[in-house]
């Protein structure tokens, strides 16, 4: 039997792939450093990030589009329907599919030469061409299973195929190193760990539509009153591929838009850094950045956002329901929350990651060098997480075309503030751009937002809260600098591990501790935060009501 999962479960199910598809990430990229130079690094960079833009352009929204299209269908009775909108769904993943891998097969070489300026990542653009054979179709089914309440399925596939992906390209890649193949052929081995993932995922995936299949024939048979209401549905004419389609494309593109932004900003960093900072940087020392930038900054800088987007995830159906029948109230102060948990949460990490980037890079790579496009990255995505939070309270206000909106106005600005900066600035010049583009996609949402709701963040407590931030940043900054320049007589890593472990856990603690004694956070704030943040806080709320 089927088990289907309840909302929270499948948030749970969901945040928890994520999580671990991003660690997996990063730890595939640690090896990859130890076994390739800048060239190396660069290759895989610049194969990666196309990779991953083209893949949100085949299914980033779809599969969110059929989901909610596939339970519509079932709550209204027309099973039918939904499995004809799974039909036309599989079918433009596969022809999606098989279009974007020769298409990449046969550009490669062009895109490698004459856009990225990087000749020697062909073979590693051209080795991970073949995965995007089968995820769009992954996606397609991952959409179906969400409609049908079975998260289960999204997230063990996701799991598996980021297991796969790592293993298989670190494994490649040292047997390509061993051999003495070269620095094009261990990225394209790298790389091709993509395609072993994605054949996992999609066994994963067939293995729960087998499942699933069986399910719905032990259903039907078991209830043949079904049969009239089956019957009923066919004298009605079957959907047309053409209106699933159109309905199917409606959804999904703004979501597609939107969730494209960070990743169109990777791609478009590493796809142009050598054409636009051709007057900053000679060759050698461009491609040595470029390694720095997409090897370690882009992947570091992917972990800020995971905690605080899980947690306010939880809160968006709230704010949906809240709004459907117009209880503004609600939403105000479900969409406030929303922020404030984001705030709390997401600025630490970045905070900690950002004054500790020197022993975090030293820690978990070959070197240090790099740190500040580290730290620079890390700094910036306090405005990219208010951004994306703030997109999804959009969303779940009904107007998902106004994020999509910004975000375009956001890669306009992207785009111009790189040509103006990355010729004198460099790699800090196009991550500047980046923060920029953050600050400007957040600030069109929070002026969209406040013409229909009055959101109340911290009202007359950021100035305790900027204290907060520059004391435990001072505070966290001192110890890492004290760790990494009076700890000798030690390996060098053991000195980066005791400089993360003691700069993040003072600046945490010193963060945590401010919060509560220069009432940021009040009693209130803490009985509407998830369970974890309650568990953090309580203690400290205690203290201080005492004080």
């Amino acid at each position: 039997m089927v088990k289907k999962d309840s909302l929270i479960k499948g948030t749970i199910i969901l945040a928890a792939a994520a999580l671990v598809a991003r660690f997996l990430g990063i730890f595939q990229r640690i090896p990859l450093d130890y076994m390739t130079d800048s060239s190396g690094g660069g290759y895989f960079t610049v194969a990666n990030n196309i990779y991953l833009m083209l893949l949100i352009v085949a299914t980033g929204g779809i599969p969110s589009a059929i989901s909610k299209m596939v339970s519509e269908r079932y709550a209204q009775g027309r099973p039918d329907d939904a499995k004809r909108i799974y039909k036309a769904a599989l079918l433009f993943g596969s022809i999606t599919g098989v279009v974007i891998t020769v298409l990449l097969l046969v550009f490669a070489p062009f895109y490698a030469t004459h856009i990225a300026e990087n000749p020697g990542a062909d073979l590693a653009v051209r080795a991970i061409a073949p995965a995007l054979l089968f995820f769009p179709i992954i996606a397609m089914m991952r959409g179906y299973f969400q409609g049908r309440q079975l998260m289960a399925a999204g997230g063990i596939s996701q799991i598996i195929e980021q297991i796969l992906r790592v293993i298989t390209a670190v494994g490649l890649a040292y047997i390509v190193l061993a051999w003495g193949w070269g620095q094009s052929w261990i990225a394209a081995a790298a790389t091709f760990g993509s395609v072993f993932g994605s054949v996992g995922a999609f066994c994963v995936m067939l293995f729960y539509a087998r499942k699933l299949r069986r399910h719905d024939a032990l259903e039907k048979a078991a209830a043949p009153a079904a049969e009239t209401k089956s019957t009923a549905q066919a004298a009605r004419a079957p959907l047309s591929f053409k209106t699933i389609y159109k309905e199917m494309f409606r959804i999904s593109v703004p979501i597609v838009i939107t969730s494209m932004t960070v990743q169109f900003i990777y791609f478009f960093d590493t796809s142009l850094f050598m054409k636009l900072t051709h007057g900053y940087y000679n060759a050698v020392d461009a491609r040595q950045t470029l390694d720095w930038l997409g090897l370690k900054a882009q992947a570091l800088a992917g972990i800020p956002p995971i905690l605080a987007i899980a947690l306010s995830q939880s809160m968006i159906p709230v704010i949906s329901a809240a709004y459907s029948v117009r209880n503004m109230p609600e939403v105000e102060r479900q969409a406030s929350l929303v922020m404030r948990i984001v705030v709390f949460t997401g600025v630490p990490v970045a905070l900690i990651m950002t004054i500790a980037a020197t022993s975090i890079n030293g820690l978990l790579f070959a070197n240090t060098g790099g740190s500040l496009a580290i730290a620079a990255l890390t700094a910036g995505t306090i405005f990219q997480i208010t951004m994306m939070t703030s997109n999804t309270v959009l969303t779940s206000m009904n107007k998902p075309h106004m994020p999509m909106r910004h975000a375009l106005i956001g890669i306009v600005v992207k785009v111009v503030t790189s040509l103006a900066l990355a010729p004198f600035m460099g790699v800090y010049g196009l991550i500047l751009s980046s923060t920029i583009c953050f600050m400007t996609i957040a600030s069109l949402n929070f002026r969209a937002i406040r013409k229909e709701i009055s959101l109340s963040i911290l009202g007359r407590r950021w100035a305790g809260y900027a204290i907060t931030i520059v004391a435990a940043s001072g505070a966290g900054w001192l110890i890492d600098y004290v760790c990494r320049h009076y700890i000798g007589g030690i390996p060098a890593k053991l000195t980066f591990l005791i400089s993360c472990i003691a700069a993040g856990g003072i600046s945490f603690g010193l963060y945590v501790a401010l919060l509560v004694l220069l009432r940021v956070v009040k009693a209130e704030d803490v009985r509407q935060f998830p369970g974890p943040l309650r568990k953090l806080l309580n203690p400290l709320m205690r203290v201080a009501s005492r004080s």
